[in-house]
């Protein structure tokens, strides 16, 4: 499994992004999700790091953590949502921005809009399950009643490679005929 470590950006909707360059919010919120990530390494998980900011103040974070507590939900993001969403007393976020160090798969964009967090920021793209524009996109389906800023790319290629490295021990490489 390859995940996408291209920093090219891209965003959902409308907006045109082409000119797009992160902030050093963007690049400073990611490098705290990277460091949630290594945290979900050192517990043996898949390493997703997971931040949400309100005004630029944490309101939740998360990091995978299905393996420990047996449940598959335990994704980085959604742990952030419920942190988030204990925090200000409210399952709803419209003013925030989460960035998370892997494109969302489908149950975590789902929660993302029942959120309705404004705004994602993700680093590396995931091919096999994305689902903020890789495989399809949730987080910008007009089908739905809320539609997140999706910005993909930033620090693609730390995040794409903590990633890769952590399947790469996982997974040893077949042996060729």
């Amino acid at each position: 499994m390859t995940y996408q470590v291209n920093p090219q950006l891209r965003s959902s909707g409308s907006e045109d992004l082409t000119d797009y360059l992160p902030s050093e919010a963007d690049r400073r919120w990611m490098r705290y999700a990277l460091s949630l990530a290594e945290r979900a390494r050192a517990e043996g998980e898949v390493p997703v790091g997971a931040v949400i900011v309100a005004g630029d103040q944490k309101i939740g974070e998360g990091w995978n953590g299905s393996v420990g507590a047996n449940d598959a939900t335990a994704h980085a993001e959604i742990v952030a949502i419920r942190q988030a969403g204990t925090k200000i007393r409210n399952y709803r976020m419209p003013n925030s921005t989460m960035y998370v160090t892997l494109e969302p798969c489908a149950m975590c964009a789902g929660a993302i809009v029942q959120a309705r967090i404004n705004s994602v920021v993700f680093g590396a793209s995931d091919p096999r399950s994305g689902a903020a524009g890789s495989i399809f996109n949730v987080l910008d389906n007009v089908a739905l009643n809320h539609r997140a800023r999706v910005i993909g790319g930033v620090d693609a290629i730390a995040c794409g490679r903590l990633i890769a490295e952590f399947f790469k021990t996982k997974r040893p490489e077949s042996p060729r005929s």
